[in-house]
Parts: structure tokens; C-alpha cells; sequence
């Protein structure tokens, strides 16, 4: 698959107005069996509670069954199985599609094809979901934009449930200027439209795409590519009078304008050409807001206090100085961010206080270090650090309701910590290091 996959790619670089006509084939005995053993082990299962070992066990039998109902053109998908997860800082909770463990074999096939296709369509513009790119590119490139070119203004916009409101009608439509196999494009369909369980009652879905299935952030990308990247490439910096960038992570976005009469042009033809598609921002989210080397000279002639600061991915950017003085964009850990995790990192000792304290241990710190490889940047490490010490109160706290009997006062907890530190925080990614891959959007 992976030869073909290869030519599929070629074409469609050097091919940009190109269909694709014969694609379903590759959704063969071999391919699939490939993408079972690429899944993951040990992950939620869908409405039927399928497991990949449970699968696994007649590999053969099921995959040979399976291809046979794709090329009769009996493949339906089975209903995925709503769950709710907590959203950061809100007592609301995010759904999420599970779907059956079959399914995810095929969409992992068909996400493998589309993004053979569409990665040579979209922008440089676009981070999420795709290879070699991920959320701390989208950091430095969006940091680059802020320090080094003429940005004076922000409009930090949200999507109102993006992958909700999706419409089925023009994402067809936008895999039709690229594919023109009825075939798989009638899989795809039946993956939109195939509807979610919760509580043992069946809901139909007629907009949307299944937040959580192996094919949505693909799905998502070339939605967006249509509706937000090429518009804002093609019509919107055209028409600014300044500098104008985006920089866009699945369905969150930043854009960066030179002049304020371009960012509020900008903000009304939004709102207007997420309509078309059915979709709208939210406005409570949404804002302009002075950003960059004159914002601070700028609150200070109209009387305001420090400028403005914003959230993208997880992180606070506001403006401040380097120690000689030159204006610089600095990031720390977002306040909802970090209390989203202090609240599980809480909920996970107060259940699990009697286990062994060095099960305890080994658990928090490995949590710890995949925290810090995140969010151990530039400018963060005095917010991480602040972090790791709520995390070691927390630590205390419930280590000492492990029984009637306290198990520590601090002074013993201070000795037990040097027997059984926590690890440190360091610096592990610089915003200044763009990698080889992404430095040629500059």
C-alpha cells in the first residue's frame, strides 16, 4: 500500500486540478490487515465492545468477510458509541465518538488515501493532524509572525461546535473536486451519516463528523482547507492593505493583521462566509485585540493598562521584554489548562491513595514528564514549576488520608520527597527552533 499511497501523493502534487477515480481498490485482504496491526491495543471500544484481541483472533475470517461487504457495497457502518469527556475550564463536557473496532480499521485505510491526496493541496498555513507538524510548529510560526513581522492587531476567533455543524452536503462536495470514486466516496458518506448510540437509544446525525474517529481530523482539515485556509490565501490578503497571516491547528485559528481597519473587515466577512457553511463563531470567544511591539504604546495613549493577551493551544501569549529590552511575545500554561489538570491529577490520588506509594510515585511521575514535554517551553518553566509544587501539595494532602492516622507530617514528607523526587522541570522545546521542514514558510 505504501508504493501506491506513494504514486497517489506524486499525482496529486504534480496534478493540483486532478480526480482520482480509482481508489476503493486499495481498501483490499492486505491493506486492512496492515491497519489492524497499526492500531493501538487496549483503547475504548464502540457499541459492540469489540476488542482488537477479540478480533485478532480470527483475523482472516473477519477481514475476508469484511472486503467482501465493501466491494458488494453492503459495508455499513455500525453506530459509534457516544461519550462525554470534561472540557478544560467548563463544567460542560465535550462528546465523543467511539467507533466500532471494524470501523476504525477502515477509516484508518480511507485517512491513510485522503491524506495522500489532500496533503499536497493543503496550506502551509494548517498544523493539525498532519505529519511532521505539530502543536509546537504552529507555536513558532505563530510566535515568528507576532515578534518579527508587522503585527499589530490579533483577531482570536472560535468556531462554534465545529465538528457538530459540519455540513454533510458541502463536504461531500469538497471531495468531489479531488475524488471521483463513487465507491469510496459512498463509505465516506455512510461514516457521516451513520448515526451515534447513547443510553441504548440510536440518534441519526445529519451534520456533523464524529469527533474522536480516526477519520474526523482529516475530514475536519479539508473542510477548513475549503472554507477557511484558501479563502483567507486567495481573497482576504488580497484585499488587506497591511500583512496579513493565519495559523490554524485543526479548528482553532489565530490571525495576525497589520492594520486594525484590515482585522475588522476581516472579523464581519468571517462571520459572513462561516454562514455559507453553515457554520458560525462564537462570539463571546471571538475578539480583536492590539498585539504586538507598539500594543503596550497604544493602551497607554487611550488609558487602558497592560495590552491584551490570548489562548492558542493551551498556552497564554501576552507581550512583554527581553532582559535587553526588545519587545518579546511570551507564552505560559493557560489558567484553565492547568486547573484542568490539577483537578484530574486530584481526582486520580483521591481513587487511587491506598495503592502502593511507589505505584503512586512511578504513576505521578510519568505524568509529569509527558506534562512537561508539552508544556516546557520557552518563557514557561516558572508556571511549570508552580504546577509541579501544586501538584506536590495535592501529594501531601491525600498521602495523608490514607488512613485515620496521618501518614506524614511535612517535615517527613520533605524527607520522603528526597528519597522520592518528583522530576524537575526544564526547558524542552525553544519557540525560536523552527524545524528544516517548516522553515521554508518564512
Amino acid at each position: 500500500m505504501e508504493t501506491k499511497l506513494l504514486r497517489i501523493a506524486e499525482l496529486a502534487k504534480s496534478h493540483p486540478v486532478m480526480k482520482f477515480t480509482s481508489l476503493a481498490h486499495m481498501l483490499n485482504e492486505d491493506t486492512l490487515k496492515q491497519c489492524h496491526n497499526e492500531l493501538p491495543n487496549k483503547k475504548a471500544t464502540g457499541v459492540n465492545r469489540t476488542t482488537k484481541e477479540e478480533y485478532g483472533d480470527f483475523i482472516d475470517e473477519n477481514i475476508q468477510r469484511l472486503v467482501k461487504r465493501l466491494k458488494t457495497k453492503g459495508y455499513r457502518p455500525t453506530p459509534v458509541r457516544r461519550a462525554y469527556i470534561p472540557k478544560a475550564g467548563s463544567s460542560k463536557k465535550r462528546p465523543l465518538g467511539i467507533p466500532e473496532y471494524e470501523d476504525k480499521i477502515v477509516q484508518r485505510a480511507i485517512a491513510k488515501i485522503l491524506n495522500a491526496i489532500y496533503e499536497q493541496d493543503f496550506l502551509d498555513s494548517s498544523f493539525g493532524f498532519r505529519p511532521k507538524r505539530n502543536c509546537h510548529d504552529a507555536l513558532k510560526i505563530l510566535n515568528f509572525y507576532l515578534e518579527r513581522k508587522y503585527t499589530n492587531y490579533i483577531v482570536d476567533a472560535d468556531i462554534r461546535g465545529f465538528f457538530d455543524n459540519v455540513d454533510h452536503v458541502w463536504m461531500m462536495k469538497f471531495l468531489e473536486h479531488r475524488i471521483n470514486d463513487p465507491s469510496l466516496l459512498r463509505i465516506i458518506s455512510r461514516f457521516l451519516k451513520g448515526g451515534y448510540m447513547e443510553e441504548g437509544v440510536f440518534y441519526e446525525t445529519d451534520t456533523g463528523t464524529p469527533q474522536g474517529g480516526i477519520i474526523s481530523p482529516i475530514l475536519a482539515n479539508i473542510y477548513l482547507h475549503y472554507v477557511l485556509d484558501l479563502w483567507f490565501e486567495k481573497v482576504v490578503r488580497k484585499q488587506c492593505k497591511g500583512q496579513a497571516y493565519i495559523v490554524r491547528y485543526a479548528d482553532d485559528f489565530v490571525c495576525c493583521f497589520q492594520y486594525e481597519e484590515d482585522a475588522q473587515n476581516f472579523y464581519y466577512a468571517l462571520i459572513q462566509r462561516l454562514k455559507k457553511f453553515n457554520l458560525e463563531i462564537a462570539e463571546d470567544k471571538t475578539k480583536i485585540i492590539p498585539f504586538g511591539r507598539f500594543a503596550s504604546e497604544q493602551c497607554k495613549r487611550r488609558g487602558l493598562g497592560k495590552p491584551q493577551t490570548f489562548d492558542f493551544l493551551g498556552f497564554t501569549h501576552y507581550c512583554s521584554k527581553s532582559q535587553n529590552g526588545k519587545f518579546r511575545v511570551k507564552l505560559k500554561t493557560s489558567k484553565k489548562k492547568m486547573a484542568s489538570k490539577l483537578k484530574q491529577c486530584k481526582e486520580w490520588l483521591k481513587a487511587n491513595r491506598n495503592k502502593d506509594i511507589e505505584a503512586i510515585m512511578d504513576r505521578l511521575s510519568r505524568s509529569l514528564n509527558g506534562y512537561y514535554n508539552y508544556y516546557c517551553i520557552t518563557d514557561n518553566t516558572r508556571t511549570v514549576k508552580c504546577f509541579q509544587d501544586k501538584v506536590r501539595s495535592l501529594l501531601f494532602k491525600w498521602m495523608n488520608r490514607r488512613s485515620q492516622r496521618k501518614s506524614f507530617n511535612w517535615d517527613k514528607f520533605l524527607l520522603f520527597m528526597k528519597k522520592c523526587p518528583l522530576p524537575e522541570p526544564r526547558v524542552k522545546v525553544s519557540i525560536y527552533e523552527l524545524k528544516k521542514e517548516i522553515n521554508y514558510i518564512l
